[in-house]
């Protein structure tokens, strides 16, 4: 049976949050990715695996090295599923200030 990892479940890791950082802000090779970090060269290979099954990573190959790219297309899926929950609590704490100053001015 195959195992399917989700983006949440790739994200939940601060490593792979932190690898996806930085390839936002420029492609790079699995080694370059691994000098960022105090884990083997292994882990970090593993970590990222999982984004670029789960698609938040792609990869290039120009020559023998191979390049992994940011996919912020999936990315904006994760931040269009958090901005709905976005909006209900602004709305909630909205309420909870209006609340908070009228009280304040029964004092």
């Amino acid at each position: 049976m195959e195992i399917r990892r989700d983006v949440f479940q790739a994200i939940a890791d601060p490593t792979r949050r932190a690898i996806l950082g930085l390839v936002a802000l420029q492609a790079m090779t699995p080694g370059a990715i691994a000098e960022n970090f105090n884990s083997t060269r292994q882990t970090i290979s593993k970590h990222i695996q999982i984004l670029t099954e789960c698609e938040l990573l792609s990869q290039t190959q120009t020559g023998r090295e191979i390049y992994y790219h940011f996919n912020p297309k999936k990315m904006k899926e994760v931040s269009d599923w958090v901005s709905q929950y976005q909006q209900y609590w602004d709305n909630k704490f909205d309420s909870l200030e209006n609340y908070l100053a009228k009280i304040q001015k029964k004092k």
